[in-house]
């Protein structure tokens, strides 16, 4: 029975992960659950999963949680709030494994310390390997720990890599849908609107993914992703636009082999890869050939979305430039959907951000923090000198 510490429990991948939880319940067990800011659903997952502990995203809303529990007649479950919460969830002693799936970097020093405390880690948490990815690598690796991926293009590529050693890897391939404007013609990006940017042609998402997607600053933090959890230079990891969004991603051997990794477009199948690893338990996720009547690859369009561009270049320079990159877009898409700024001031406002960002590598999860905090200053100053522009 493996025992999980799920952060980010309300969320989209949380609740994925509990139904695999339900799907297996002679495997998996809940023994912590971080749940954010919605209340309600946290009460109704405390009451069917009964965790040792369960953490808010600050102590009001604990407090909250704790007063319907006890109405409730609840008793047994610690109610935290704050990121000393979802650390104290990420660390407990009953905790086997850890997902990470807290969106953005308040999910960082919680997996931080879950690799410090020796608890594998399942990331969907893509901004966490971002920002701080040559810290948690580099820690885990001295202690052992596997970082296992759930963001099915990361998850394909760990499936691809278990036929070949790390020196047979030529590049490898993250399939990218293209979001809704892959055929839009340029000249009416700067009228694009958030209802627009927000309808992504495949998947269900955030809404700050959803415009990452559109933007492809979602790919761009993927190929960091990437460089850092297979320790990769960028030059290595590709980008190819596969609208079907089938192929999930592709590992090409220096023998000239291409593997791909093919499955239903469910999240719960990279979950239950990560949670189960190196197992494959049976599944009912099965994939129906018929969608493979046709498959569609092209390079992604530099000019058309620069923010992949910035991307790779700031995975060039590693170190601050990516917690700035993600930092600075992060206050942008939602400036964007503010209406504060037009799409095209996404790109913008990041390009900008990072020709004020100085070369530098924090050695620690609190220097990341600083480096992110203050790269979410200049993006503010930057927006709101567009919108007074405007």
């Amino acid at each position: 029975m493996k025992r999980l510490a799920i952060l980010g429990s309300t969320g989209s991948i949380g609740q994925s992960t509990l139904s695999i939880v339900e799907s297996y319940p002679e495997r998996y067990s809940v023994a912590a659950l971080a749940a954010g800011r919605n209340v309600g659903t946290a009460f109704q997952q405390v009451l069917r999963w009964r965790p040792a502990v369960v953490s808010l995203a600050n102590e009001e809303l604990a407090g909250e949680l704790a007063g319907r529990l006890a109405a409730a007649g609840v008793t047994g479950v610690e109610v935290l709030g704050g990121t000393a919460g979802s650390v104290a969830c990420a660390t407990h002693p009953e905790t086997d494994f850890v997902v990470s799936a807290i969106v953005g970097v308040a999910g960082l020093e919680a997996t931080h310390a879950a690799i410090l405390a020796r608890k594998p880690v399942g990331l969907a948490n893509k901004e966490c390997m971002v920002a701080a990815g040559e810290i948690l690598t580099r820690e885990a690796r001295e202690r052992n720990v596997p970082l296992l991926p759930i963001d099915s293009e990361h998850n394909a590529v760990h499936q691809c890599m278990r036929v070949g050693t790390a020196a047979e890897v030529k590049q490898v391939w993250l399939t990218a849908s293209g979001g809704p404007f892959r055929h839009l013609p340029l000249q009416d990006f700067a009228s694009i609107t958030p209802e627009q940017a927000l309808k992504h042609p495949t998947w269900v998402m955030g809404q700050r993914i959803t415009v990452d997607s559109a933007t492809m600053l979602n790919k761009g933090l993927e190929v960091i992703e990437a460089c850092r959890l297979f320790n990769l230079p960028p030059e290595q990891v590709r980008v190819t636009v596969h609208p079907q969004s089938t192929v999930h991603s592709l590992v090409e051997y220096v023998d000239g082999s291409i593997l791909a990794q093919i499955s239903v477009t469910d999240m719960r199948l990279p979950i239950l890869y990560a949670l189960a690893y190196p197992e494959r338990p049976a599944s009912s996720l099965t994939f129906d050939l018929a969608a493979l009547s046709r498959l569609d690859f092209e390079p992604p369009d530099f000019a058309r979305f620069p923010c992949l561009r910035l991307a790779y270049e700031a995975a060039a320079r590693g170190g601050v430039h990516c917690i700035a990159l993600n930092a600075a877009d992060e206050v942008a898409v939602e400036a964007f959907l503010e209406r504060k700024i037009p799409f095209l001031g996404i790109p913008r406002t990041i390009e900008t951000v990072l020709e004020w960002t100085p070369e530098s590598h924090p050695e620690t999860i609190a220097g990341v923090l600083e480096a992110d905090s203050q790269a979410r200053e200049r993006a503010r100053e930057v927006v709101s000198a567009a919108a007074l522009r405007v």
